[in-house]
């Protein structure tokens, strides 16, 4: 009896097999990089070339957000301060705290030579969306509505999923996440006794006419 396929159908089958399963593979990962962040994301702890804890900096010691991310009120980005920041308290030449700490050699070195540290990149949106940090803190959303505690934190992580249902979710109600703008950056803050957060948040909106955009260009451009 004759063959039905040739020898030939053989490798074909086989390299159709092959392309089906890459195929399936890459799109479950894309699916979950691009349409699913909060699996890849929320918390992510990268070590950073300098072990700087905010527990201690903006928890036990107090400092201010905007004296590290200090273009917050202003620019788009909250920026990662350079290392001229640093060495305002940790310089070694001005006996300052712990300039000599050989943990703080890459600040010291970028400090010397105009190098920026290479700190890697925790909190990321999806690639599709825009989000502008002066926008949402100068309308009185606080810092830890999206990083979290971030005082209470010795090593940041990813906190919140960042995911396009969770921002409409805010934005569809936000009340609970808005704080007088001078509070933003205090992170202990808590409503005034005899009211609400909601409460503050809905006189807040109200007096800063607070608008969730209305189409789709305001966080796709």
């Amino acid at each position: 009896m004759p063959a039905i396929f040739a020898r030939s159908a053989d490798a074909v089958v086989r390299q159709a097999a092959v392309g089906v399963v890459v195929a399936v593979g890459l799109l479950v990962v894309g699916w979950y990089y691009y349409a699913l962040p909060s699996y890849t994301r929320v918390g992510y702890a990268p070590e950073q070339p300098v072990p700087f804890s905010h527990e201690l900096h903006a928890g036990k010691l107090g400092m201010d957000c905007a004296y590290c991310h200090q273009s917050v009120y202003e620019s788009p980005h909250a920026t990662v301060p350079t290392a001229r920041v640093c060495m305002n308290c940790h310089n070694p030449k001005m006996a300052n705290v712990k300039g000599n700490s050989p943990l703080l050699a890459p600040i010291r070195t970028s400090y010397d030579t105009g190098q920026p540290v290479e700190w890697k990149r925790i909190h990321k949106l999806p690639e599709y969306a825009y989000f502008n940090h002066a926008v949402h803190v100068n309308k009185g959303v606080s810092c830890i509505s999206c990083h979290g505690p971030i005082n209470e934190m010795k090593v940041v992580y990813h906190h919140q999923p960042l995911t396009m249902g969770w921002c409409l979710k805010c934005h569809t109600d936000p009340h609970e996440h808005l704080r007088p703008v001078h509070e933003v950056t205090n992170l202990k803050w808590a409503p005034p006794d005899g009211k609400t957060a909601r409460e503050i948040g809905a006189s807040i909106a109200t007096d800063l006419q607070i608008k969730a955009p209305m189409n789709c260009q305001g966080c796709h451009r």
